[in-house]
């Protein structure tokens, strides 16, 4: 009997990739847990591979195969879901946003990529990148939108985001882009399609001043949260870890102003630097 074709890299690679995986371990008589427990992760990573939200890596396709007794068909077709737009480490968890029901963000240092306009982007990129080509910063800045046109449906995901005043003060790309990036984030909280609230300085010491949080919920997968550093960052699926940012995330949002009130300090902001920008 012939072997499985190699999966169409036209259609969704690991959308396709995680059904063959189901199909795959259902047919071998095994739970996500059982399987897990083969691959050294954990049912519920088993169940985000099949479910598409997170991608299949090289050496857990060789595991998943040794597994099934799938010969080399996973370890084949996951490179055709390795390629990305994204840094390497931030990939897998642009790629678990756009699958996501609900994201939870706290940006301590800058404005997250989601609320970013395009010339802000362009400003955080150069920043990143001070002697990239101008071609290299275009393509960061169009991979970026790219990820935003997620908040171009009227209603999933929902974006809840805790912005800290420290990244609403920092001048970045000078004062027109601030006043240009904060009427775009009025614009989507306007169109209520976002929830922002905003943590201020008065707020003091709270519980999340050790780094950025992302929070991400899915139909038919576990929760997820992503940490980020300086060219790194990482997916977390354990529960516990998972539950305890969540609460993090919910201190975050009664020490921050709400929504009404930050909407109007987030107006003001724009004014200010439009009025300073153009005397």
């Amino acid at each position: 009997m012939p072997g499985p074709k190699d999966l169409d890299p036209s259609s969704s690679p690991r959308a396709l990739l995680g059904a063959e995986l189901r199909h795959a371990r259902e047919k071998a008589g095994l739970s996500q847990e059982d399987l897990g427990q083969r691959l050294f992760v954990s049912g519920s990573f088993v169940g985000q591979l099949e479910s598409a939200v997170r991608r299949m890596q090289p050496e857990i396709a060789r595991l998943i195969d040794l597994a099934l007794g799938t010969g080399d068909f996973f370890l084949r077709n996951c490179r055709a879901t390795s390629k990305s737009k994204y840094p390497e480490h931030f990939a897998e968890a642009a790629e678990a946003e756009a699958e996501a029901t609900e994201i939870r963000e706290y940006a301590p240092l800058l404005i997250p990529g989601l609320l970013q306009a395009p010339v802000y982007t362009r400003a955080v990129c150069r920043a990143y990148q001070p002697t990239a080509p101008e071609s290299v910063i275009d393509e960061l800045v169009t991979a970026r939108g790219e990820r935003a046109r997620i908040l171009e449906d009227p209603t999933e995901p929902l974006l809840w985001a805790v912005l800290d005043e420290a990244a609403l003060r920092r001048v970045t790309g000078g004062r027109e882009v601030m006043a240009a990036a904060l009427r775009h984030i009025v614009g989507l909280i306007r169109r209520s399609r976002v929830v922002v609230q905003v943590l201020p300085f008065e707020a003091g010491a709270h519980a999340a001043m050790q780094g950025a949080i992302k929070l991400m919920d899915f139909p038919d997968a576990p929760p997820l949260v992503y940490y980020e550093g300086v060219g790194t960052g990482r997916l977390e699926d354990d529960p516990a870890t998972v539950r305890h940012q969540r609460r993090t995330y919910e201190f975050l949002t009664a020490a921050a102003l709400s929504p009404e009130k930050s909407l109007v300090m987030l107006e003001a902001m724009a004014q200010d630097y439009t009025h300073e920008e153009h005397p």
